[in-house]
């Protein structure tokens, strides 16, 4: 319903699932979005950059031993690390250190790529740890990248900085993501990979399961999507190249609606964090004694809580706001421009935050209500009016006297690493042309001074030999710390570009398969389709025993055979002998037999229900075969950087290894699906009569015992006995031809699948190690209701017995006295099914990255469909069988 609308609000998040929800559906009534025409975003910078780099992931739950993270945790604490040492000039490791560091230490922490990398030291004794010769063997790939992700939770991924630990609904510590950029709990995502579960057992909480990647987007590459794209923010212009060169956006700067009066004081720079942090708590008290409020920002919740420590020691009130007492933000945030307030915040308190001087009139009058014992929503209207206008009073003169001493003060305790952010802070200050200012102060300790450009500020200050105590203020040092942050945001913009020229190649695949996923949906007759895909499996597998110009007795005919009649198992019957034909002739030749075979199939299950098995059969492997596709891509991306070793361009190498994976992937889904819908096995189930009694079921028979008087062609109905016979003929001409089932026939005649036993119901598990996969649908005859499609699991069997084995399959005969049967052609209208895939028998229902979704016996996903599917669409909407996610 609320896509129905013409204009729709809602977050960035809730429409890129809902556009992975719906590539997943099986039905085309539960698709909700329309046609991508316009977005306007707001903040745009926070979405299209920020968080640019993170995809939006419906995921499904993955069974890992929990034990496991916690083993490979205690290792990582029994190995020792060394923080990455930089050279001045280059940024980068001197030979001599990396040896050094070789033999120091057993792995390097690099805090700029937020990477570990193991020494040959470390990985020496991982190995000894772990009982292992190699711990990068390819038998066991998992120990080297739980190894590595143990050592990321120890060292990258801090307590109340990247995640904090707090009680669920359920009363569990779990731990929770802080957002970077707005200090914010993220509820419901979770690092990938395995990361989390690391950081979960290195608190030791309760490991939740890993998960598998169902369907995944980037923000990216999702509003890019869109035919038209556009957006607003007030901190757009440091990113103009961006938005240029990824989405061809221009940015247009719009004046204030009044002259911004707010003073931006040049940076304060200590020695060390003690030093900053005092001078901070000195200029607070300072302000806090004229009436001033005062914001602080804090690049965590950690530094929040240490300053908020100092100014309690000092006697000076205030208010902490981060992301461990987000419920309280609209009340601090009320509170922070009154006369003499003190607020310390995380960046909750930066970008869309407006702090009114004097406080907020509605928020007071509110307050004031319930400490009167008030319902604030069930008031009387006349005493809320009351109260609101008093306040508004107390506002007003509380706002004047806050004016004169100058306004709100926003001080930052340090540079974060866009600067984009740090305006963000500033712009707390000084709003809608009131007075104010804002003044950083920072330490040479700090991760951004440190990583990226403390080495010049550093020599100045060891030059004029400053005391600790003692700060730099000037705007030369001020311009060296913007320039370090010029570069951060430079190689932020490499990182970010460098990942969606990766995604690109997904995102090609991804919307090829979205789009001819739709297209199966939206036809009404896949036969052409269908056709389709048995002419190409049976090209692919006439290329691998017979090839053009190849000496014919080098084929393989014997093995063409083989694989024919595992594929489709009605040509199990034919000769190898008929296949000894010119290539252009065998091409022809067993193009037709598999097509007739296909119309032997249409002929006894009804165009109805094949047409809705169709559908559901291709819908199901595509899921399974994206899923699948999804994870080799995923492995494929993390190791492709090593081919820079061999002087390869990764990209390059990932762009051709993907399309390779694509293709097969395809392959897979034709060949899947063409076996499937050839060992579909169907029998007929009779409706008890009422008041009959029940005869014994007759013992299973040869074909030899079945004599004419045993079971007479007048007690079937014409319809079912042409469909058996035309079957019958097809599988086994020879008894069609000598007459022996022309006098009698059962009730049901199709050769068993492989592994079946004598005397075995259909549907059953075979004996012992049977295998082959297929499906059995059980149609009553007219008034009886129609039971669920079951489908047995037997594994991979598609291989069946050659030639006469094949023909002298078990013939069930039931016998039962009553009136002449009805009519029992199936009627794909009666029937409610469940179909499933072989491969996913097994598998867990999906669920998104920010909340379970619902069970289902299947893992919708995404489908890869470039050739041999696709069928033309129309508004019809596919009945008869129920899709396989119900």
């Amino acid at each position: 319903k609320v896509y129905a609308g013409d204009v729709i609000y809602g977050t960035n998040n809730e429409f890129g699932f809902d556009y992975l929800r719906d590539n997943m559906s099986t039905d085309l009534s539960e698709y909700v979005q329309r046609e991508l025409h316009y977005a306007i975003i707001d903040e745009v910078d926070s979405i299209l950059i920020d968080e640019a780099r993170t995809p939006l992931i419906i995921s499904g739950k993955l069974a890992q031993p929990a034990e496991t993270y916690r083993q490979f945790f205690k290792l990582a604490k029994q190995l020792e690390g060394k923080h990455k040492e930089y050279n001045k000039k280059k940024k980068l490791l001197d030979e001599v250190d990396y040896e050094e560091d070789e033999h120091d230490c057993d792995y390097v922490i690099d805090e700029k790529q937020k990477n570990v990398i193991l020494t040959e030291r470390g990985i020496l004794k991982a190995q000894k740890l772990l009982n292992l010769d190699d711990l990068f063997s390819a038998e066991h790939p998992e120990y080297a990248h739980h190894m590595i992700i143990a050592l990321k939770a120890k060292e990258i991924y801090r307590r109340d900085i990247e995640y904090v630990i707090r009680p669920n609904e359920r009363g569990e510590l779990e731990a929770v993501i802080v957002d970077e950029f707005t200090g914010r709990l993220m509820f419901g995502r979770r690092y990938s990979d395995g990361l989390h579960q690391a950081i979960e057992a290195k608190e030791g909480v309760k490991i939740q399961d890993e998960t598998q990647t169902l369907a995944t987007i980037t923000l990216q590459n999702y509003f890019r999507l869109y035919r038209k794209l556009g957006g607003m923010t007030g901190t757009a212009v440091t990113e103009e190249a961006e938005f240029g060169k990824i989405y061809k956006l221009p940015v247009v700067v719009i004046p204030t609606n009044r002259v911004v009066v707010r003073q931006d004081h040049p940076d304060m720079i200590y020695k060390n964090v003690k030093a900053k942090f005092n001078a901070v708590a000195d200029e607070i008290a300072v302000m806090h004694e004229t009436g001033r409020p005062v914001l602080v920002g804090t690049v965590s919740i950690e530094k929040s809580e240490r300053l908020g420590d100092i100014l309690k020691r000092r006697g000076i009130p205030h208010s902490v706001l981060n992301a461990k007492n987000h419920e309280k933000e609209a009340e601090i945030i009320a509170q922070a421009g009154r006369y003499g307030g003190v607020t310390i915040a995380t960046n909750m308190a930066g970008r869309g935050t407006d702090i009114l001087l004097g406080g907020n009139p509605e928020f007071l009058m509110k307050r004031q209500l319930r400490q009167m014992g008030e319902d604030p929503d069930l008031a009387d209207p006349e005493l809320v009016n009351k109260i609101l206008a008093e306040m508004k009073t107390q506002v007003e003169e509380e706002s004047a006297k806050v004016c004169a001493a100058g306004g709100l003060h926003v001080i930052g305790t340090e540079r974060h690493e866009s600067r984009r952010i740090d305006n963000q802070l500033r712009g707390r200050a000084g709003r809608q042309g009131d007075s104010g200012s804002s003044r950083f102060y920072l330490s040479l300790e700090d991760d951004l001074m440190r990583m990226f450009g403390g080495d010049r500020v550093s020599k100045v200050m060891e030059m004029l030999n400053v005391d600790e105590n003692e700060p730099i203020e000037s705007g030369m040092v001020s311009k060296a710390i913007e320039n370090a942050q010029k570069k951060v945001e430079m190689y932020h913009f490499g990182v970010r570009k460098n990942i969606l020229e990766y995604d690109e190649v997904m995102n090609f695949q991804r919307k090829i398969i979205y789009e001819q996923r739709r297209k199966i949906l939206e036809g009404d007759n896949l036969r052409p389709t269908v056709v389709e895909m048995i002419d190409r499996v049976t090209k692919d597998m006439l290329g691998r025993y017979v090839q053009q110009g190849m000496p014919e007795e080098e084929w393989d005919l014997v093995g063409l055979h083989t694989e024919l009649a595992a594929t489709i198992p009605l040509l199990a019957s034919l000769d190898v002998n008929e296949l000894r034909l010119p290539f252009e002739g065998l091409d022809v030749f067993v193009k037709d037999q598999a097509r007739n075979a296909y119309d032997a199939r249409e002929a006894i299950l009804g165009e109805d229900m094949l047409r809705n098995l169709e559908r559901n059969v291709i819908l199901r492997v595509i899921d399974q075969k994206w899923i699948d596709h999804l994870h080799e891509m995923d492995a494929l991306r993390e190791g492709i950087g090593l081919r820079a070793y061999g002087q390869k361009d990764p990209l390059i190498e990932y762009k051709r290894e993907g399309r390779q994976l694509f293709e097969e992937m395809m392959t897979n889904i034709r060949t899947e699906v063409v076996t499937t819908l050839f060992h579909l096995q169907v029998s007929y189930e009779m409706p008890q009569m009422p008041m009959m009694p029940q005869m014994p079921q007759m013992p299973m028979m040869s074909e030899a015992d079945l004599m004419p008087q045993q079971l007479g062609l007048d007690q079937i109905p014409p319809e079912i006995l042409a469909q058996l016979m035309a079957e019958v003929q097809l599988s086994n001409p020879e008894l069609f031809e000598n007459g022996q089932l022309k006098e009698g026939i059962s009730f049901m005649v199709e050769a068993m699948p492989p592994g079946m036993e004598p005397g075995m119901e259909s549907g059953m598990e075979p004996a012992g190690d049977g295998q082959g996969s297929f499906f059995e649908i059980q149609v009553p005859a007219d008034g009886a209701q129609m039971p669920e499609v079951v489908y047995e699991d037997l594994s991979e069997q598609l291989e069946a017995p050659a030639d006469a084995e094949f023909a002298e399959g078990l013939v069930e005969a039931e016998l039962a006295e009553s009136p002449a049967e009805a009519d029992i052609q199936p009627d794909a209208e009666t029937v409610s099914s469940v179909i499933t895939a072989p491969e996913l028998s097994n598998s867990v229902a999906p669920a998104e990255s920010e909340e379970p979704a619902e069970a289902s016996d299947a893992n919708p996903e995404v489908l890869n469909v470039a050739e041999g599917i696709g069928s033309e669409a129309n508004d019809s909407e596919p009945s008869g069988l129920k899709p396989y996610g119900s």
